[in-house]
C-alpha cells in the first residue's frame, strides 16, 4: 500500500532519533541532496491524502445519536460515539423542573402518575424542552418545591409563579445553544494533514482578508483546544499534535546564521501544499514551522516546549494513554526541552531567564530586556518540571536528571514563595526597607527601593488576600498583576495554600478592575502616559487598556475555572463563565477586549478565535465534570520542601534560607 507521508531528515534529526516517530505506513527517506534550508514533513497529494483546508472538520457530525434519560427525570442526554468508539456525552440535557415529584423515573418526555396527596392527578411534561413547566388537571392548588401551597385561578395556573422557572429554562437553552455554535466554530477550525488532523488554527475568520500568522497551529493556542477535545472523548487530534510537533523540534533551525538549542519547540506551524520534485504536477503537504525567525520582533517561543509537557500529561491522565508517554522519542523530546531550562549558567537564582516575548505576552511588556524572571515563565516552568517529574522513566540515563529536576523545583518554590508574594503586611515591610545592605542575613536581599511602590498599590491592595508580582530583578519589582502566572501557580501548588486563598480572593474583592464586563484581565494595572511609551516604544497595538497592556482575554477563563474549583471556590469560575456567555456569541468570539471595563471589542482582537471557543467550552465541561478537572491540577508535594540542594553542601559556609522561612512555606 502506497505510503501517505514521507520524512524529508534533517541535519539532525537522524542523529537523535533512531526510530520514525509515527508508528504508521509510513517510510524514512533520506535525500540529502535535496534538502532546503529548513527540513519540511510532507505528505503526497494522492487518492489517500488530500489537501484538506483550515476550514474542513475532522469530526463526523453525522453521528447516530439518541436518548437516554440520566439520573434524575427530566434529565436527557444525546449519547452517541466518538472516532475511538467510546460512548460520550455530546450534548447535555437541561432539568427542565428541579426536585418535583422526584419519585419518577421514567424513560420518556411524558410522565403520567396519580398522586393521591396535595389535591392533584397528573402531571404532564411534553415537548422536550420547549415546554411549558406545568399543567395541573383536576386541582386547586400548587405545591411548591418548598411544601407551600399557591391557589391556582380557575383550571389554569397563575403564571406569576413560574416567571423564575420559565426564565432559568429560557437561559440554560439559549447557553445550550451558545455550545453547540461553539463545538461548530471550534470543528470548523481544525487542521487537517495527510487526511489526519492535527490542530486548530489560531482564528478562522472568512472574512479576515489578512490573517498574518493566525491561520498557523501555534502551541500554547491549541492547548485549550486540546482539553476540549480531550474533555468530550476525542484524543486522536491530541495525540497527532503532539507527535507532530515532537518531530518539528529537532529540525535545523537557524535565525541570522545562529541555531539555537535542539530542544526548541516552534512557536507555530502551517500545512503548505506544494509541487513535488519532478515537475510531474504532483502536489504534496508539508509542515512548515515557525522557530520564530518569522515572528513579529523575533521573538523566541520559550513557553512551547513547556505547554507541549503540560498537554502530553493532560493527554495521558485523561485519556489513559500513558504508552505515548513511555517512547523513546516522546522521552527524548521531554529531555531535550529540559536540558534547555535548566543549562547551568551565570544565573544565581532558580529561575528562569528568558528574553521578553517569550510566552503568551510576546511584545515588550516589562522593564528589562535582560535577565527576565516573569512570574509566567516561572509558573509554566514550575508545571512542566512537575509534569516532566511523573513521566520521565527513571534509569542510569536520566536519574542524574531527575535529581536536577527535584533541586530545581524545591529551589523555585521557595524562591517565588518568599520574593514573589506580596500582601498589605508585606508591601508594608518593603515600605520600611533599609537599602544598600551589604551582607549575607540582608533582609532586602534584591536592593528594592521603597519608593518602587506605586501609588495605585497603596490603595489597591485588600486587607485579605495577596498575590505574585509579575517580575523581579535586582534593583527592581514589577507590581502588577499578571492573571495567567497568579492562576498557574495554584493549578501547579506553585503557591502556598495560604497564597494561593489570598490569589482567589483579590480577584473576587477586585472583581470590578479584574473581571469587569468580560474576564479576564490579562494584567492590572495598564501602563500608561510616559511609561506606556518608554517601556512599550509607543507599541500602537499595546494602548492602555488593551491587548497585552490590561486587555481582557475570555481564553483566561479555563484557568481561572481550573483554579477555582482545585480551592473549592467554583462559584467564582461559574459567575464569570455566566458573564462571557452574554456576549462571546453576539460579539462573535473575539480574541481580546479593550477599555478598563473590557466593554468593547479589541480594535485590532481577531473574530472567530479558537482559544476564546476552546477556553469556554472547556470551562463548561469542567465545571459540569469536576472529577476531571482533579486530573489537570496538582496538589502540594511536601516530599519537594524537604529536597534542598544545600544538604549536600558540606562546607558548612552558612544556613540555608529555607530553614528559616519553613514556617510560611508550609502554611
Amino acid at each position: 500500500m502506497k505510503p501517505c507521508c514521507r520524512i524529508l531528515i534533517g541535519y539532525r534529526i537522524s542523529s537523535i532519533f533512531g526510530v520514525s516517530h509515527i508508528r504508521s505506513n509510513h517510510k524514512i527517506v533520506n535525500n540529502s541532496s535535496k534538502l532546503h534550508s529548513k527540513s519540511k514533513l510532507s505528505c503526497y497529494n494522492d487518492a489517500k491524502c488530500k489537501v484538506i483546508g483550515p476550514k474542513k472538520g475532522v469530526i463526523d457530525l453525522n453521528r447516530r445519536a439518541f436518548f437516554a434519560s440520566g439520573s434524575n427525570w427530566g434529565e436527557s442526554k444525546i449519547l452517541g460515539k466518538n472516532k475511538l468508539g467510546v460512548n460520550k456525552d455530546s450534548s447535555r440535557g437541561i432539568l427542565v423542573i428541579p426536585h418535583v415529584a422526584s419519585d419518577f423515573r421514567n424513560h420518556s418526555t411524558s410522565i403520567d402518575s396519580h398522586v393521591n396527596e396535595k389535591g392533584f392527578e397528573s402531571i404532564y411534561i411534553q415537548g422536550g424542552l420547549n415546554v411549558k413547566p406545568l399543567v395541573i388537571e383536576n386541582g386547586n392548588e400548587v405545591v411548591k418545591e418548598d411544601g407551600s401551597r399557591v391557589q391556582v385561578n380557575g383550571s389554569g395556573v397563575n403564571l406569576d409563579i413560574l416567571k423564575d422557572l420559565n426564565e432559568n429554562v429560557e437561559t440554560e437553552s439559549e447557553a445550550s445553544n451558545i455550545e453547540k455554535e461553539a463545538w461548530k466554530l471550534l470543528r470548523d477550525a481544525v487542521v487537517n494533514y495527510c487526511g489526519n488532523p492535527v490542530g486548530t488554527v489560531a482564528a478562522n475568520n472568512p472574512a479576515d482578508k489578512q490573517p498574518l500568522n493566525y491561520d498557523q497551529v501555534f502551541i500554547r493556542d491549541f492547548v485549550p483546544s486540546a482539553l476540549a477535545f480531550l474533555l468530550n472523548g476525542e484524543g486522536d487530534i491530541v495525540k497527532n499534535f503532539l507527535l507532530h510537533t515532537l518531530q518539528l523540534q529537532s529540525w535545523e533551525k537557524t535565525v541570522d546564521c545562529y541555531s539555537p538549542g535542539q530542544g526548541l519547540m516552534p512557536a507555530s506551524f502551517k500545512v503548505r501544499t506544494v509541487p513535488l520534485d519532478g515537475g510531474d504536477g504532483t502536489l504534496e503537504e508539508v509542515l512548515d514551522p515557525d522557530f520564530g525567525e518569522s515572528a513579529i520582533g523575533r521573538v523566541a517561543p520559550v513557553d512551547s516546549g513547556l505547554w507541549w509537557i503540560i498537554l502530553l500529561r493532560a493527554y495521558g491522565k485523561i485519556t489513559g494513554d500513558y504508552a505515548l508517554q513511555e517512547r523513546v522519542d516522546v522521552q527524548t523530546g521531554i529531555r531535550l526541552i529540559l536540558n534547555l531550562c535548566l543549562t547551568d549558567g551565570f544565573d544565581m537564582f532558580p529561575s528562569l531567564l528568558v528574553t521578553d516575548g517569550s510566552c503568551m505576552i510576546d511584545r515588550r511588556m516589562v522593564y528589562f530586556v535582560i535577565c527576565l524572571t516573569h512570574l509566567i515563565l516561572q509558573s509554566l516552568f514550575y508545571s512542566a518540571l512537575r509534569c516532566s517529574r511523573e513521566m520521565l522513566i527513571v534509569n542510569d540515563g536520566t536519574k542524574n536528571l531527575v535529581a536536577a529536576i527535584n533541586n530545581r523545583l524545591s529551589a523555585l518554590s521557595f524562591h517565588v514563595r518568599e520574593y514573589y508574594w506580596v500582601d498589605m503586611k508585606k508591601i508594608n515591610e518593603i515600605y520600611r526597607y533599609k537599602t544598600e545592605e551589604y551582607s549575607a542575613d540582608a533582609i532586602n536581599k534584591f536592593n528594592i527601593y521603597p519608593d518602587q511602590i506605586p501609588s495605585w498599590l497603596v490603595d489597591w491592595i485588600p486587607n485579605e488576600g495577596g498575590y505574585l508580582i509579575g517580575n523581579l530583578e535586582p534593583g527592581h519589582m514589577d507590581f502588577r498583576f499578571f492573571t495567567l502566572g497568579n492562576l498557574w501557580a495554584i493549578v501547579s501548588s506553585l503557591g502556598t495554600a495560604r497564597q494561593n486563598e489570598g490569589i482567589l480572593n483579590l480577584i473576587e474583592a477586585k472583581w470590578d478592575d479584574l473581571v469587569a464586563h468580560m474576564p479576564l484581565k490579562i494584567c492590572y494595572p495598564a501602563l500608561e502616559y510616559e511609561e506606556w511609551r518608554i517601556i512599550t516604544g509607543g507599541d500602537p497595538k499595546n494602548t492602555p487598556w488593551s491587548y497585552h497592556n490590561g486587555g481582557s482575554w475570555p481564553t483566561l477563563l479555563w484557568q481561572f475555572t481550573l483554579a477555582c474549583i482545585k480551592m473549592g471556590r467554583p462559584e467564582l469560575a461559574q459567575k464569570a463563565v455566566a458573564m462571557a456567555e452574554k456576549r462571546l456569541s453576539v460579539d462573535q468570539w473575539p480574541e481580546y477586549y479593550d477599555t478598563q471595563s473590557g466593554r468593547f471589542i479589541g480594535k485590532q482582537s481577531r473574530l472567530h478565535q479558537t482559544w476564546t471557543i476552546a477556553g469556554y467550552l472547556t470551562s463548561k465541561m469542567l465545571l459540569e465534570n469536576p472529577a476531571k478537572a482533579s486530573l489537570l491540577f496538582w496538589e502540594e508535594d511536601y516530599e519537594l520542601l524537604e529536597n534542598c540542594v544545600c544538604a549536600l553542601s558540606k562546607t558548612g559556609r552558612k544556613k540555608c534560607l529555607r530553614f528559616a522561612a519553613r514556617s510560611q512555606i508550609c502554611v
